[in-house]
C-alpha cells in the first residue's frame, strides 16, 4: 500500500469541503468531542467530498461508525486500539493506521498488523499536550529499520520547510494539522504543501522513482525499501 506524501488531518467535514478540492489526496477526519449522530453526519459529508475528488478518507478512532458508514480506512491511537475489535475491523475490510510514540507502543502496533504506523511528535507541537518529548529525525530512521516496508507517517510540528528531512529519514507521508488550520491562508498553505511534496508523489505510470541524492547526517537509505517515496528528478 502507498500513501500520498501529504497527509492532511482536520476536525470537521467543513475543512474537508474547503481543502480537498484543491488537490488533497489523503485526509483524516479527527473529531474528538461530539455525539455519534453528529460524527455520523460529518463522516457522510466527508465521504461524499472525498469520493468526488478521489481522496482517501481516514476516520480517526470511531471505527464502529466507520464500518457502518462504509468507510475503508481508520486510524487508532493506542488507547482506542486497546478497546477496538480488530477482528471486526478486518472482517469489514477496513485498512488500519496506528499511532506510536515509543518502543512499547510500536511493539503493540506491529502485533495488530497495521497498514501503516505513525510516529510523533517529530518536532514540538501545539496540537495537544504531549507526554512524549519530540522524537526527532533519528527516531524516524530507527522506526524505518524496525518496520521494514510498512508505510511510515511522520507527525508533529511539521511544515513545508521540514518535510525534506522527514522523507530523507524514511517517512512515507508527512501529516499536518495546525500548520494549515491555524494559517492565515489555509488554502494557500495547502497548495504549498501539495507543491512541496510533489517530488515524493508517485508518478501516474507507477514506474519506480529514481534514488534520492545522497543524504548525510544519519539519513536513511530509502532505496532499500521500494515503497518509500523518493524524490523525482525534475531535470
Amino acid at each position: 500500500m502507498k500513501l500520498d506524501p501529504f497527509y492532511l488531518i482536520v476536525d470537521s467535514a467543513a475543512w474537508i469541503e474547503r481543502l480537498v478540492p484543491l488537490g488533497v489526496k489523503l485526509v483524516q477526519l479527527r473529531i474528538k468531542d461530539a455525539s455519534d449522530e453528529a460524527i455520523r453526519a460529518e463522516i457522510r459529508r466527508a465521504k461524499a467530498v472525498c469520493r468526488a475528488h478521489r481522496c482517501q478518507l481516514i476516520v480517526n478512532d470511531h471505527w464502529e461508525l466507520a464500518i457502518e458508514e462504509g468507510c475503508d480506512f481508520v486510524h487508532l491511537g493506542q488507547e482506542d486500539l486497546a478497546d477496538a475489535d480488530l477482528a471486526a475491523i478486518r472482517t469489514a475490510g477496513l485498512k488500519l493506521g496506528l499511532s506510536t510514540h515509543d518502543e512499547a507502543e510500536l511493539e503493540t502496533a506491529l502485533a495488530a498488523d497495521p497498514d501503516y504506523v505513525a510516529l510523533g511528535p517529530i518536532y514540538p507541537t501545539i496540537l495537544k499536550k504531549m507526554t512524549w518529548a519530540p522524537q526527532g529525525l533519528e527516531r524516524l530512521s530507527a522506526w524505518r529499520e524496525r518496520i521494514g516496508p510498512l508505510p511510515l507517517v511522520a507527525i508533529g510540528g511539521l511544515n513545508p520547510q521540514r518535510i525534506e528531512g522527514v522523507f530523507a529519514h524514511g517517512a512515507n507521508s508527512a501529516a499536518v494539522v495546525t500548520d494549515i488550520t491555524l494559517n492565515a491562508d489555509p488554502e494557500g498553505r495547502t497548495r504549498d504543501w501539495i507543491r512541496k511534496t510533489d517530488a515524493w508523489r508517485p508518478t501516474p505510470t507507477g514506474k519506480p522513482l529514481p534514488n534520492p541524492s545522497p543524504q548525510g547526517g544519519g539519513a536513511y537509505d530509502a532505496a532499500s525499501f521500494p515503497s518509500i517515496p523518493q524524490p523525482r528528478n525534475r531535470s
